[in-house]
This record gives C-alpha cells, structure tokens and sequence, in this order.
C-alpha cells in the first residue's frame, strides 16, 4: 500500500564542491507516476554549476527525459531513504507496526522532504527556491537515540524530541537501526542491534571492517561504542570534512545509479560492468580495479553476501568518479556452506568462491598471478589478525565459533580452484 502525500514537487539543493552552503539546482516534480527534473536558468548560469550527475542529468534547460525503466532520477533516488530511514518515517506519520509497516510505503516526495537533511552526500530537498530551512535535530544522548530506534522497531509512537532526534537518520539507507551524530570534528553514522538479532551483528560488522583495511583495503573507520548496555558502532562518515568555515559535503552516487539501474533491475547488477565503467570513467583506474577485485574477494572470504550495487558507490565532482571508501562489510548468516553474491561477479556467475574471481580477474587487468597473490594475502591476514581483532571488542567465544569457517573462510569459498594454486588453506 502507497500513502500519498501533499506534495507534487520538491527544490533540489546541492553543495558544489568546496562550498559550505547549497544553491538551489533545479525543481523535482511529479509527471503522472513519475518525478522529472529541470534545472534552474539561475544555476545553469553559474559558472561553477555541475551536474547532478552526468550522464543521467546534463546541465541543459526544460524537463529532462528518465532513463529506460526509471521513475526518477538514480541520482536523486540516492539521496532518499532507503528501509530503515522510510520505516521511521512511516512510523512518525502513521504510527504502524509488523506486516503493516513492511507493506506501507510513503511516495518518494515525502520520503525526500520529510528526511533529515544532513543525508549521505550533497544534496537537500526544500519547499522553496529561495530559503534554505534545513531538518535539524537536538543532540541527543546514544541511550536516548537507542531508545528510540527501538521504539520504532516496535512500531511504538516517538515523543516530538525523540522523534526530532531519530529523524537526523532517515536519510540513511539499509534495513538496520542507525542515526548520524557528529563530536563537532567528525561526524559518524550509528549502527544499532536490531531486536531479533540472532548474533551479535554489530560487532560481526566491526570485525569484518577491521580485517577489510589491514588486507589493505580503503574502508570506513569503526569503533564500538555503548548505549542501553548494547554495542553501538560507530562509522566515520567519508563524504563531509570539516573546514574553518563551514562543512563541505562531498556528492556520491551508488554503484546502481552508475548501472542506470533501479531496484527492481538490481539482479542485472554485474562486477564486469562496473569494471568497464571504471575503465572509462573512474580517476585512477588500474588502481581502482585492483581495490574492486580486492573487495570482491574480501566478502567472499568475510561471509558478505550483502554487497548489492547501493552498497559501492563513487564520489562525483562534476566530471569523474572516483571510488569511495568500502563501507556496510557485514558477515551474513548462512544455513549451509553453499553462497552467492548479490551483484554477478563472471558472466552469469554470482558464486561466493575464489576460483569466480580467478576467472573474473582479467576483467580488472590482473593477471593470474597478481590475483593468486591478493587472495593469499588476504587469507593470511584473516588467519592471523582474526583472534586479535575478536580480542580488541571481547567477543564471546561461542561467537567466534560461530563466526571462523562459517562466515570467516567457510570452505565453500574455496571449492573449484586448481590444484596447482598451492594455497594455504585454514584449519
């Protein structure tokens, strides 16, 4: 079920990049069942405007067309809330729970102007063209933002300052209890345990970053935190920095924007077709694809099956796109041995095993030898950090069990290599 909203339109701020305040871009209005957007002739005529994004939306005047299959602009999709953002909001608006809350939807206007406006990237969503009122929120405590992200689980009303404090969140994407906070230098993303938590997620989430940037990859940082007696994480946001005169907010656009791609066509989502993308578009690209080929074997090797295309993004400064930190490397619970990837990794090919990669690996200029020697890297370091890294959060052993060649190195991950690969398998 849809509920619509009052709204048929919405200004679309945008921070240009090394600005600290929006300018107004252009308008995003309904087109029947659609959202089509034009730029303003004010910011077409500024001599620093950029794309929203390019190619979806060049800097060109009147209504600009949707790509095939799209309702609105990918660009602009990635700024609204994806499920945990839009179920605060559907419990701040209508109060419901359970199988209700999952079969409700707001429409994508209210999910844009109703969210908090410090989201994940550049751009805002206003009433008007020519007053920025930015979606503030008090600092709340983390007990207290625990609290409330519970209460929504529980589908339970929020009082009006929870409710103002929890909706600094709501820009956020993915199904888990989170909100943003900032200490006044760095701001974070917190992640919360969820109610039917079977494991401890949050701490799974942590390990796995934690041995993602000593493998070497570029990661997010993380640190655990507490509140209400449960662990919190607490993930450094990439896309501000802060500056004496203000904060500069960095635009990025998911991996399914850059494959003109929407949720229902998610499934098409491919590694290949990335990496041609980055051959062609991306800074740096040898160097980019080594770390792409790099973070498909990590999530092999860490149990992350969740690696879908909204969670790979690129920074966009009007030209280029540059890869962004790794960020959400979470463990996923798996019955059995036998996993799959969300996103296709060879041909038709989404198997969660290393002999994938192996054949996938010329597609990001590696050689087999060079993609042998990242594997065995990457397994050494799991084998020898994974104990340290469990110590530095005190996990449970009965979780580290539950964890180490279940998730960490399950054995499916390496079925199908060639015996001349003489790897150095766990025990």
């Amino acid at each position: 079920m849809i509920s619509n909203g009052p709204y048929t339109e919405a200004y679309v701020w945008i921070w240009l990049p090394q600005k600290t305040e929006p300018v107004v871009a252009g308008l995003l209005s309904k087109s029947g069942n659609q959202l089509v957007f034009n730029y303003g002739r004010s910011y077409l005529q500024r001599p620093d405007a950029i794309p929203v994004y390019a190619p979806e939306l060049p800097l060109q005047q009147g209504a600009l067309p949707l790509l095939p299959g799209l309702p609105m602009p990918g660009c602009i999709r990635d700024a609204s809330p994806d499920a945990w953002g839009r179920r605060v909001l559907i419990n701040r608006k209508l109060g419901v729970t359970g199988d209700i809350a999952t079969n409700t939807e707001l429409d994508e206007l209210t999910y844009l102007l109703e969210s908090g406006s410090d989201r994940i990237g550049a751009l805002d969503f206003q009433l008007s063209p020519t007053h920025y009122a930015p979606r503030q929120r008090r600092n709340a405590s983390l007990d207290e933002l625990a609290q409330a992200a519970e209460n929504v689980e529980k589908g339970v009303p929020l009082n009006p300052e929870l409710d103002q404090a929890l909706q600094h969140g709501t820009s956020l994407g993915g199904a888990r209890p989170k909100v943003l906070i900032d200490d006044g230098e760095r701001k974070f993303i917190a992640k919360f345990s969820a109610t039917n938590d079977l494991y401890n997620v949050v701490k799974a989430e942590f390990i796995a970053m934690r041995l993602a940037a000593e493998v070497g990859l570029q990661v997010a940082p993380v640190k655990i935190a507490r509140a209400l007696g449960k662990d919190v994480l607490l993930v450094e946001r990439f896309d501000r920095t802060k500056t004496a005169s203000g904060w500069h907010r960095k635009a990025i656009v998911s991996a399914l924007t850059i494959f003109e791609l929407d949720e229902m066509m998610a499934a098409y989502a491919s590694y290949e077709i990335l990496a041609e993308i980055i051959r062609h578009r991306f800074t740096d690209p040898v160097k980019t694809l080594q770390e792409l080929f790099s973070r498909i074997v990590f999530n092999i090797l860490c149990g992350n099956t969740d690696d879908h295309a909204r969670n790979h993004a690129a920074f966009w400064n009007g030209e280029t796109l540059t890869l962004t930190p790794a960020y959400d490397i979470c463990p996923q619970a798996r019955s059995g041995n036998e996993a799959s990837q969300a996103m296709l990794i060879h041909a038709n090919n989404r198997m969660s095993q290393l002999s994938t990669c192996l054949n996938a690996a010329p597609n990001f200029l590696l050689n087999s030898e060079k993609a042998h020697a990242i594997i065995a890297h990457q397994i050494r370091v799991i084998q020898q950090r994974f104990e340290a890294v469990c110590d530095e959060v005190e996990l449970p052993e009965v979780d580290r069990r539950l964890m180490w060649r279940r998730q960490f190195l399950n054995p499916f991950a390496f079925y199908g290599l060639p015996e001349e690969l003489n790897f150095d398998l766990p025990q």
